[in-house]
């Protein structure tokens, strides 16, 4: 099956000819295009070596805040509030941290500068949110993605300290279902996410329910919690399943 050489047109070929998740070439990471991509299923990831790839994985992780699991010695941790929680209070650091974390086991982990710029952009438009964990005056953990209708396409996550990355996860989640964001897009499978209860689904299913996520207003903007992540009650939550 080839792949596809996108041109200046805002426009991606149908999904189902990617190639091992691997759909298109090329074409740039405006706020536009970025933001046709994640519409239709598609993230950016590529490296300083090769041109912008582009794909839609099958199958595709995915989860929501109903499937969330925290296991006994995160709940332990959480109780002891070790980190103050904030939401886009230091977007570019937080992409700094994950820029400057290789993963080898996950997509977008690695941040190319063009994508940094992209991203950038996209959080001053308020489509870009980081979730931080921070130790006094230091930030100490956090992650970052991309929110259109009721949908959150985590991109990437790092840690300083212990549990950072993982709370602050965890208190993501939270906020999203107190927002109605059902549909939590993990992109590929990581051992990491599928402990938090994250699962596979095929593409054809994740389209769908990414359309239905669609349907709903997007939260553009700077954004704040409205829950109380100061509780650890309110986090950890009776809903979420032990592991």
């Amino acid at each position: 099956m080839p792949v596809y050489r996108l041109d200046d047109r805002l426009v991606f070929p149908p999904v189902h000819l990617a190639e091992d998740g691997l759909l298109a070439v090329g074409g740039d990471l405006s706020p536009e295009r970025l933001v046709l991509a994640y519409s239709q299923g598609i993230f950016p990831w590529y490296s300083r070596q090769t041109p912008i790839l582009w794909h839609s994985p099958d199958p595709r992780m995915v989860m929501t805040p109903a499937d969330l699991t925290i296991n006994r010695s995160l709940r332990k941790t959480m109780r002891k509030r070790p980190y103050e929680l904030r939401i886009d209070t230091a977007f570019d650091e937080v992409l700094g941290g994950c820029a400057a974390t290789p993963r080898p086991d996950q997509l977008g982990t690695w941040l190319v500068p063009d994508m940094v710029a992209a991203y950038r952009r996209l959080h001053e438009l308020g489509f870009a949110h980081s979730f931080e964990a921070w130790r006094g005056d230091e930030l100490v953990g956090g992650l970052y993605g991309v929110s259109l209708g009721g949908a959150f396409f985590g991109e990437s996550m790092f840690t300083r300290a212990d549990d950072a990355s993982k709370i602050a996860f965890v208190a993501s989640v939270r906020q999203l279902a107190a927002w109605s964001i059902d549909l939590i897009d993990c992109q590929v499978h990581t051992d990491h996410l599928s402990r938090f209860g994250a699962y596979e689904v095929s593409r054809e299913d994740y389209l769908a329910r990414l359309h239905v996520a669609l349907d709903e207003p997007t939260r553009r903007g700077t954004w704040r919690y409205e829950i109380d992540v100061a509780d650890p009650d309110v986090l950890i939550g009776r809903d979420a399943a032990l592991s």
